[in-house]
């Protein structure tokens, strides 16, 4: 089953990229590889559940299994010891992908408070990770179950090789960017 998105990809983006920045054959244009959702949680040194409930709720929100990160070293100050569980992450790709970017651009970012757009800046290579304060903007999540807001980041990895093609990229498939360039 192809999602709306994936199909919009191949029918509409990728000839407006091709037109945009003169490529040569479809392999060149930049393509969305994965979405990787990571949600810190320092405060999982004394809540031990905290852990469970992110995995729970994130697992929720993306449709696939979310996995606890582990700390790699003892840090004495932070009370954290090596290989202790200090957040939660999940990758998604291919239709899971775009199913989430879907539910993302279409439902979660306009239940954001005085949502005026995203900022515009990409990390040198192509990439962008949004931020999101509140896990409560995906319906999803049940509002009267949180017993902490939790944010998270979303990181778009795709195969651009410069900002401005991931940028355009992105703004293809629907992310609402502030009108400022980057």
């Amino acid at each position: 089953m192809e999602t709306t998105l994936s199909k919009d990809y191949k029918e509409r983006i990728t000839p407006a990229l091709i037109k945009e920045f003169g490529y040569t054959t479809v392999m060149q244009v930049p393509r969305l590889e994965k979405i990787v959702i990571n949600q810190g949680l320092g405060e999982a040194t004394q809540d031990k559940k905290l852990i469970e409930i992110a995995i729970n709720e994130l697992t929720a929100i993306t449709g696939q299994k979310a996995v606890p990160t582990l700390s790699r070293k003892d840090i004495s100050n932070f009370k954290v010891r090596k290989k202790m569980p200090i957040g939660v992450r999940v990758t998604l790709r291919r239709e899971r992908m775009y199913e989430f970017l879907e539910r993302l651009i279409r439902v979660a970012l306009p239940r954001i408070r005085d949502f005026k757009g995203i900022q515009g800046k990409l990390d040198g290579r192509g990439n962008y990770t949004l931020g999101i304060t509140e896990q409560i903007i995906f319906p999803e999540i049940n509002i009267d179950n949180i017993n902490k807001l939790m944010g998270m980041n979303i990181t778009f990895v795709t195969s651009a090789a410069t900002d401005e093609e991931g940028y355009a990229l992105l703004k293809a498939f629907g992310l609402p960017f502030k009108n400022e360039k980057k």
